[in-house]
């Protein structure tokens, strides 16, 4: 039995002259790619038992044009974020304003300036397509950007605290996503951890001891955005610390992660870039794709002097930004720059979203998902959605999901069959149901919602 099936299976060059395949669109690779491999599995099965029947040459090659493209269909794609976590780490943070994705676009498609001064005609800066606009925005006297705010990180104490003694609250020795551990990143950039305080209270005391006994030459703020302390706790305020430094002669550095520029209106209150340079603050370093909405980089602004020894530091180029992340960095910018324009970011007005206009958003989805997919049962629930990407943690947005009732078929199912639709859309599964969270939605996306339904409500 075994014998035959093996002899009975159709060679590479007949499979692949299918009139599916011979007449297919897809790369030839991709072709060959995957009929390769159904007929090795093919083969493989036979051997092991667990295949007793061949499919038919129609069938294979429907299987073959499938699998080709599944190989040509790009990895990195679009989905539909539905879980109500505006910055979701894993679906890519902030997307992009129009405006940001067009510049771009239009910076990757052709020539640009990126490091040649126009009126001079000589070589120029990257670092000057968006310094002015962060050092109005912010008040600093100079800034630059990087590719993300670890790297800015790593760069600050790399240029300013080589072989000196850092003095951070053991309160803030944070570890965020992908194992990113502030101990760690210091050791790596040459300066020397000088832990001070204790877990829940650090006074400012501690820092004073840590500097006059010659164990820190630096001051390190860290905000711990992706946690909270509470309890019997005591914090040392930014503009405590920074009059600290200007007595003992010591930079005060602040790691301020996810910050905005100024406050949102809608979300509770946290640290501010502006804020946090008024407070006193030398140098401070945040993130380009979370409350900034832009693309992801790391900005640090503060003053001139140490701004321009991060710029010439030997790591700042193993790190600079791309064209394409300052051309989108730049128009998200101008959109802050504008109070009118900066509800044109995605993420900040999906932050910024009411809870009334949410309401009716996901009575008309429930709606509209009914008729698209009689096979569930659909309903306008409130739902509680995340600011997400380590930003402003235990902070609860209210809010309204589509709740979907699929029984009795499971809801698992459900789940797993629109996250394998082909543009995969990811809800979350609560009490039985799976919640669509409108408050993630962007424009199109019910369109694209509803047609995954159907599919899955005719197959029941």
């Amino acid at each position: 039995m075994e014998a035959q099936l093996l002899r009975a299976l159709p060679k590479m060059d007949v499979l692949l002259a299918h009139p599916a395949l011979a007449g297919s669109p897809l790369p030839y690779a991709a072709l060959r790619q995957a009929a390769r491999e159904r007929l090795d599995a093919l083969r493989s099965g036979i051997r092991a038992g667990s295949v007793t029947a061949l499919p038919s040459l129609d069938t294979l090659a429907a299987q073959v044009l499938a699998d080709a493209g599944e190989l040509c269909r790009p990895h990195l794609r679009r989905v539909v974020n539905a879980t109500g976590v505006v910055l979701h780490t894993n679906l890519g943070r902030a997307p992009l304003a129009e405006e940001a994705a067009r510049a771009a676009y239009d910076a990757g498609r052709q020539y640009t300036n990126l490091e040649y001064d126009l009126p001079s005609g000589a070589r120029g800066s990257r670092h000057a397509h968006v310094e002015g606009l962060l050092c109005s925005l912010t008040g600093a006297e100079a800034a630059l950007v990087v590719n993300n705010n670890a790297a800015a990180v790593f760069l600050m104490l790399s240029a300013l605290a080589r072989g000196r003694g850092v003095a951070v609250s053991r309160g803030e020795l944070v570890e965020i996503g992908g194992a990113f551990r502030m101990p760690d990143i210091m050791d790596h950039s040459g300066a020397t951890l000088c832990e001070v305080g204790t877990t829940n209270k650090t006074r400012l005391g501690d820092y004073a001891a840590a500097l006059h006994s010659g164990r820190a030459q630096l001051l390190l703020k860290v905000h711990t955005s992706n946690y909270r302390i509470v309890g019997f706790t005591e914090d040392t305020p930014l503009s405590a610390l920074a009059v600290l430094g200007r007595e003992a002669g010591a930079p005060v550095l602040y790691d301020l992660g996810s910050g905005a520029l100024r406050p949102l209106p809608g979300l509770p209150e946290g640290p501010t870039v502006s804020g946090a340079l008024a407070a006193g603050a030398d140098v401070v370093c945040f993130s380009g794709d979370k409350l900034l909405g832009g693309p992801q980089a790391g900005l640090a602004v503060g003053r001139r002097e140490y701004i321009e020894r991060m710029k010439r530091d030997p790591f700042a180029r193993v790190v600079r930004a791309d064209k394409l992340t300052l051309a989108a960095l730049e128009a998200t910018l101008r959109a802050w720059a504008d109070p009118e324009r900066t509800r044109s970011l995605p993420a900040l007005s999906a932050l910024a979203a009411g809870e009334e206009d949410l309401r009716r958003r996901a009575q008309a989805l429930a709606g509209r998902l009914a008729q698209a997919c009689p096979a569930c049962a659909f309903e306008a629930v409130p739902a509680e959605g995340q600011v997400g990407g380590g930003s402003l943690p235990g902070a609860v947005l209210p809010g309204w999901a589509a709740a979907a009732d699929p029984a009795p078929a499971p809801v698992n199912a459900l789940e797993q069959a629109l996250r394998g639709w082909e543009v995969p859309v990811l809800g979350r599964i609560a009490h039985g149901r799976l919640l669509l969270d409108v408050r993630t939605l962007l424009p199109g996306d019910e369109n694209t919602i509803a047609a995954a339904f159907a599919a899955w409500g005719a197959g029941q």
